[in-house]
């Protein structure tokens, strides 16, 4: 395979000098930068790297795994040694889910440069691969790792080794046979596509064949006729399922003859299952499809807690690394803490805690250069202020000069009534903090310490170190800093108090605790609060290890900023990344109706008595599963998966159930167990479909999961693709389901 791109020769000199191998320099730290030799293999797919030291030991990672190049000084490592080593010959690799990066400096500019657009080219080639490709390619990697003196060929003993890697387990005389037919040279041995045609035999999937004889008029294909029946009957797709049937046909079938013959074989019905519109989230909810021209008070904004921390909130280190993960899943809230640092220079750490500390600077200007990439609605920048009015007034010029255009400065007194829409704001930045007064002109003014840190004192285990007296602490403000927040935060008094005389532009933080009480209390005057104001909810101060909370909850009430730890893997950040995956991963979802009509009161504590209220039975079975990844830590038995199916939305609603666990199979386990549930509020509804490694003796293991809003999930066959704990690609891992959903 020889990926060209369209500038074809340059790209073939960029792989040629990296085939050759160069050594660039690791950086790690201003201390620790060494020299390895990099080197990209014959399969244009991999790197293998070895350390001076290293005699002839190389280890690798794959071009798939990368996420991002960056070029220059674009991480902390490279920014701490740009006295030394010059941009143009920096550059960053981004790995997907949770790794480190890799910053490296080449000798020279072109050097880097050979790097950087190869590696780009590689990507792109990789990106534009369709699935079967994608499959052989993945196939072909476990093979490489298989063969370990390096001769293209594998025994079958090695064979079995490789499978079982692989979490299959199969019968052995079966698998023998099909080796033998595989084994077309009969040298004994499989060379790379040999064993890329014995692992697929191996692996034909007889559900998928028994559902294509179903429908198939001659048991052979699909005639456009059967295929148009199989979309209606099953994946429920009315009109324009003759159009469409055309278009998979033409999209997803190998073989010319049958294209032109407009019919399918049982290859591209399979093509057609396993991709993206035979997955269970439908693609028209993918891309921007809401109307984002309601006030702000009528989305979910995906909101992050402590931005800048990369683990707990006692002794992590702080970086502008989890801004810059976080700006690039979504995140439209990030949260700043701001103290006073050394030389008259602000910085961002988690106050009166060992966390390490960055420069104020340094993350204004990650922030505008990171602002706008995965999403062009506005920026809200939450700014937990403890400097002193000489630091305040640094930040307000840092804000000023960096931020520039981007920045929106002029408060609503215009819209008297409610906040501009994400339209409107496209492109801005708007800062969330305290504000003076506007009754005194003084250059200075003050207000009393009701942000988030004071609240959090009052639970937080480490509250010693502050004054505890009883009374506010007030906290002296700079004007010019006073001027730039577009909106305000204010304590929050009542819900009464709010609706006589709050403004659109002021924000109440909520704990979850607090906001929790108000929810089982009142309800609908919650609901209602939020259709005008926006509320930001975050982490109790007692999570000190940045655990999170079920947004869910939160999500019910209409809150719009949820603020949770981005840095931290689990269901919380499932259901946050479930939720925002819709309307083009923008970070901003309209609220349901429900939650945005002023008149009609609902209480997600009773939704049965709501106007609207249309219960749904959602009936799934769990079919199959594919390729399950082996774990980790158990490098030589076989898994034992269980599919569990878990229901978030109103209290009524929660619900989760699972089916038996299939022994020693996580190849091709197979289930055919139907699960029932009721839905009463299919419109704040999310469900998480979990597979895990069933242990007698102790908790089950995580294998995948994968996460998405009850109204984005497509009827029919479908399958499930799982994502890791990170939520990054499990590829080809997946489940394949049936879905029905019907009026209760």
């Amino acid at each position: 395979m020889s990926p060209i791109g369209h500038n074809g020769e340059q790209d073939h000199q960029n792989l040629e000098a990296m085939k050759a191998g160069m050594f660039l320099r690791k950086v790690k730290s201003r201390m620790w930068k060494r020299p390895r030799h990099y080197k990209l293999q014959e399969d244009c797919k991999t790197i293998a790297y070895k350390s001076s030291w290293a005699i002839n030991s190389y280890s690798t990672f794959s071009i798939s795994d990368v996420e991002d190049v960056r070029e220059g000084h674009q991480s902390e490592a490279l920014l701490n040694v740009a006295d030394e080593f010059p941009a143009d010959r920096c550059f960053t690799l981004v790995f997907r889910g949770r790794r480190g990066n890799l910053d490296l400096v080449a000798d020279s500019a072109k050097e880097a440069q050979a790097w950087i657009r190869g590696i780009r080219a590689l990507m792109e080639n990789m990106e534009n691969m369709d699935e079967s490709t994608k499959l052989d390619h993945w196939i072909s990697d476990w093979f490489l790792k298989a063969d370990l003196n390096k001769d293209g060929r594998i025994n079958f003993k090695e064979a079995k080794k490789l499978l079982k890697m692989m979490n299959v387990d199969m019968n052995e005389e079966h698998a023998c046979c099909l080796f033998i037919t595989a084994d077309k040279s009969e040298s004994g041995t499989l060379e790379d596509q040999e064993f890329v045609e014995f692992y697929k035999m191996l692996t034909e999937r007889t559900e998928v064949l028994d559902l294509f004889q179903d429908y198939s008029s001659d048991g052979q294909s699909l005639s456009q006729c059967d295929l148009e029946e199989f979309l209606r009957e099953e994946q429920l797709e009315g009109e324009g399922s003759n159009e469409h049937a055309l278009q998979l046909i033409d999209r997803y079938e190998p073989s010319d003859t049958a294209r032109k013959n407009h019919s399918m074989s049982v290859d591209g019905f399979l093509m057609y299952l396993v991709s993206c519109e035979g997955s269970i989230f439908n693609p028209e909810r993918r891309g921007l499809f809401q109307d984002m021209s309601q006030p702000l008070a009528h989305y979910y904004i995906s909101s992050s807690h402590n931005t800048y921390l990369m683990e707990d909130q006692l002794k992590g280190p702080s970086s502008i690394e989890a801004y810059i993960q976080a700006l690039k899943r979504g995140c439209r809230c990030v949260e700043v803490d701001c103290w006073n640092g050394s030389n008259g220079e602000p910085v961002v750490y988690h106050g009166h805690t060992l966390t390490s500390k960055i420069l104020f600077k340094d993350v204004i200007t990650t922030i505008a250069n990171y602002a706008f990439k995965a999403s062009e609605y506005p920026l809200i920048v939450s700014i937990e202020n403890h400097c002193s009015i000489e630091q305040q007034e640094v930040m307000a010029r840092y804000f000023r000069d960096i931020l520039g255009d981007m920045l929106l400065t002029n408060t609503v007194d215009g819209v008297s009534s409610e906040l501009p829409s994400p339209e409107a704001l496209k492109r801005k930045i708007l800062l969330k903090g305290k504000k003076i007064g506007n009754d005194s002109e003084s250059p200075t003014g003050e207000v009393s310490d009701e942000d988030e840190a004071a609240e959090m004192n009052k639970d937080s285990p480490a509250s010693e170190s502050l004054p505890t007296d009883g009374k506010k602490s007030k906290q002296n403000l700079c004007r010019e800093l006073s001027d730039l927040m577009f909106c305000k935060s204010i304590h929050f008094h009542s819900f009464e108090h709010s609706r006589m005389s709050a403004k659109p532009d002021e924000m109440s933080s909520f704990s979850e605790s607090k906001a929790r009480k108000y929810s089982k209390e009142a309800g609908s005057d919650f609901v209602l609060h939020n259709t005008r104001q926006l509320t930001r909810v975050y982490p109790s101060g007692i999570r000190t290890d940045s655990s999170n909370y079920c947004p869910v909850d939160m999500w019910n009430m209409g809150c719009q900023i949820v603020a949770l730890n981005f840095q931290t893997a689990g269901m919380e950040m499932d259901l946050n990344d479930g939720l925002f995956t819709q309307n083009g991963c923008s970070g901003y979802i309209l609220k349901p109706e429900i939650l945005c009509k002023k008149e009609s009161l609902f209480n997600p504590e009773n939704p049965e008595e709501h106007e609207d209220y249309h219960p749904l039975q959602f009936s799934v079975k769990v079919i199959s599963g594919q390729q399950l990844p082996k774990l980790k830590q158990k490098e030589w038995s076989i898994v034992d998966p269980l599919v569990r199916v878990e229901v978030y939305g109103v209290s009524l609603d929660q619900a989760k159930q699972e089916t038996k666990y299939i022994d020693n199979n996580g190849f091709n386990p197979r289930w055919n167990e139907t699960l029932k549930f009721t839905i009463h509020t299919p419109e704040l509804a999310l469900v998480r479909f979990v597979v895990e490694d069933y242990d007698k003796a102790s908790r089950n293991d995580f294998i995948g999961q994968y996460t998405l809003p009850f109204t984005c999930i497509q009827p029919g066959y479908r399958h499930v693709h799982l994502l890791s704990k990170d939520g990054t690609s499990l590829h080809p891992s997946s489940i394949y389901v049936h879905i029905k959903i019907t009026q209760l």
